[in-house]
């Protein structure tokens, strides 16, 4: 695919942690295929007589270039200063595997859509639903878990089990689609399960989205509207408590910066890392970082998206 990279140029952060704390004890309270459309792109500004600039060109960015080189990698960047509009880009509109990353929006989905009872709704599964994955839920076979308790090991764990059984609640990889579609993604789509979606094979735009798209689903998710204050605060502090992330963007951000992410991982060396980032003063970024290989049983490298990271920071302040 050919590639494209462009800086060019918000919306406020929101209350921390909200009402509700750890969520694996926690009472609080999908695929019709999605369109092909990427997010459109604004025109470049046209020069008049009374003015001697140039139309702004895209800006190459080089050292993404070069991480692509050296990590033998095709490398998606989205990244947006909320304060100031400043972006940068690198193949933001192209199609990647979302894996697991899908998981984020999968738990706003099933707490948007439902009263804030519903995370004390008790969710049964079986043997059958496990997957090697299922690191938390294969604990709870006997008891079911909460619809908060899998939102906990969906996002903080990547639990695949807990993740499935979100979006089973939802109605399927259908009704997933269309909660993206409500929020102004056009797309994204899921047409699988796990363990099927981390099947990532390069060209299949089955459970793919793009960088800029699912950055600015987490954007809407955790700095926007797209859920009420409680609900917001509940699934931020999943995200910041991540127990996955520490190798990707919360590796490649300066220290004392709080990071509030969603990892994905699967073949084609399919690694991402989609996430909010806050420095110690000043309005948050949006952070969404994709990759993949040609080979289905590429090695993972995770120094790639922190690289990546660190370079759009600086970038960007």
């Amino acid at each position: 695919m050919p590639s494209s990279s462009s800086v060019s140029g918000s919306r406020g952060s929101i209350t921390r942690r909200a009402v509700l704390g750890a969520a694996v004890a926690l009472p609080l309270a999908a695929c019709s295929a999605g369109t092909d459309t990427a997010a459109g792109r604004a025109p470049a500004p046209v020069s008049s007589p009374e003015s001697s600039e140039k139309p702004t060109r895209p800006q190459r960015h080089d050292r993404l270039h070069e991480l692509e080189r050296d990590y033998g990698a095709r490398l998606g960047v989205y990244a947006l200063a909320t304060g100031s509009g400043a972006v940068v880009e690198h193949r933001a509109d192209e199609r990647f595997a979302f894996c697991s990353t899908f998981k984020g929006l999968a738990a706003a989905a099933v707490l948007q859509r439902n009263p804030s009872s519903h995370v004390d709704t008790v969710l049964t599964f079986t043997e059958a639903d496990l997957l090697s994955s299922s690191f938390v839920t294969r604990e709870h076979v006997a008891s079911g878990m909460t619809i908060g308790q899998l939102c906990d090991a969906a996002v903080r764990y990547s639990d695949g089990t807990a993740g499935n059984l979100l979006v089973r609640d939802l109605g399927g990889p259908g009704e997933f689609t269309a909660f993206l579609r409500e929020i102004g993604d056009e797309v994204t789509r899921m047409d699988r399960p796990e363990p099927e979606l981390t099947e990532a094979k390069p060209g299949d735009p089955r459970d793919t989205t793009s960088p800029r798209a699912i950055g600015t689903d987490y954007q809407g998710i955790v700095l926007g509207d797209v859920l009420p204050e409680d609900k917001r605060g509940f699934l931020r502090d999943l995200l910041e408590r991540n127990t996955t992330g520490d190798e990707r963007i919360r590796a490649g951000v300066p220290e004392g910066w709080t990071v509030a992410d969603k990892t994905g991982t699967g073949s084609y060396g399919t690694m991402n890392d989609i996430g909010i980032g806050w420095p110690p003063s000043g309005e948050p970024l949006v952070i969404a970082i994709m990759s993949s290989k040609a080979d289905p049983d590429s090695d993972y490298d995770q120094k790639l998206i922190a690289d990546a990271t660190e370079y759009v920071v600086t970038a960007l302040t």
